[in-house]
Formats: structure tokens, C-alpha cells, sequence
């Protein structure tokens, strides 16, 4: 369905994957790689390699590791620093993959386009949980976790199979993800002023 993707198709999933690897990479490369596997969908050549056995055990335990880590207050903030770090470059060589075909000038602004989105979802996640932590019961820090998974697979499904559809969604939630991102910035600077303050 998608071995010879155009570059609107490129773009959509270039943008999907970015975005959804900045919530939970690790969902992201399972759900690709799944789907290609059993042949719903048919990804580059450059990443087929997502479908191999042993990538596709990689990421399921990754991915396991995280859905715990992400359940446990603090733990899930100490998760995303790291992860700050692997995220938005994984999704821009996830982009560089997909842009396989392109003139290597579009493969490099598709990756430095997805590591962008990546680094926007992921930073929103990041503050969004950090701000959530500060109450004291678990269930907003679950809902949460079990939300971010599940838009990470639906938008990667989306991805590949609504390209244009999803490169109009990411838009919207990019512009959302600064929005929350520039309101969550004053709410932890005004509470580390109190907290200075006592």
C-alpha cells in the first residue's frame, strides 16, 4: 500500500510518527512494525526492518517498561528526562527512513520537520505529567498514560493509512502542545516562586 509513497504520504508519515514518538516511541516503532509485518500496510524499504523479530521484541519490552514506568509518580518524570534525549532523534531517523526515496535535501528536513514534533509532544507530555504529580492521588497520571498510548497508536495507524487527514491533526495538535506548553511553563514558574518564597 505505501512501498511507493508520494510526498504527501511521506509528509503524513513523517508528521504522525513524529508526534506519536514524542508521546511513546517505543508504541510507535511496535505499531509500525506490526502492521507491516503482517501486511497491512506496506512501509519503505529503508524501514522494513521495524518488522524483524527482534526489533519488534525490543520494542514491546521497551514499550512495558514504560507503560509501568509511566504509572508511578516521579518515575515517569525521571523516565521522560531521559527519554528528552531519544525521542525527537528517533523520530527524525523514523522520517529519514520513511523520506527514503527523496532527494537526500527532503530526507533531512523531513527528519529535522518530525524530530520538531517529536520534541513538542514530548516536552508537553513532560510538563503535563510533572504538573500532574503535584496532586496527590494516581488516577490523572494513569488517564494520562493510557491516553498517550492510545493516541500514539491511533495516530501512528492514522499515519499510514490518512495521510493528508493526519498531517492536518498533527498541525492541530502542535498548536495545542505550544499552548499547553507556554501555560505550563508560568504555572511551574509561579509555583517555584512559592515555593521559594516560604
Amino acid at each position: 500500500m505505501m512501498s511507493g509513497m508520494n510526498p504527501i504520504e511521506t509528509l503524513g508519515l513523517a508528521l504522525g510518527a513524529g508526534f506519536s514518538s514524542g508521546l511513546n516511541l517505543y508504541a510507535t516503532v511496535a505499531t509500525l512494525g506490526l502492521l507491516e509485518r503482517f501486511g497491512v500496510i506496506h512501509l519503505p524499504q529503508s524501514l522494513h526492518v521495524l518488522s524483524h523479530p527482534v526489533i519488534l521484541v525490543v520494542a514491546v519490552v521497551l514499550y512495558l517498561a514504560e507503560f509501568l514506568a509511566d504509572k508511578i509518580p516521579y518515575v515517569d518524570t525521571v523516565w521522560d528526562a531521559i527519554h528528552t534525549f531519544i525521542r525527537p532523534p528517533a523520530a527524525a531517523l523514523l522520517a529519514y527512513g520513511a523520506a527514503g526515496a527523496a532527494p537526500a535535501e527532503w530526507r533531512w528536513a523531513a527528519a529535522l520537520l518530525a524530530g520538531s514534533v517529536a520534541l513538542a509532544s514530548h516536552g508537553t507530555k513532560a510538563s503535563a505529567r510533572a504538573a500532574v504529580n503535584t496532586t496527590p492521588e494516581p488516577f490523572s497520571n494513569w488517564a494520562l498514560s493510557f491516553g498517550e498510548d492510545v493516541l500514539a497508536v491511533w495516530l501512528t495507524w492514522m499515519a499510514t493509512v490518512h495521510p493528508v487527514a493526519t498531517t492536518v491533526i498533527v498541525i492541530v495538535l502542535v498548536a495545542v502542545s505550544l499552548f499547553l506548553l507556554f501555560h505550563l511553563f508560568r504555572f511551574a514558574r509561579r509555583a517555584l516562586q512559592r515555593l521559594f518564597a516560604i
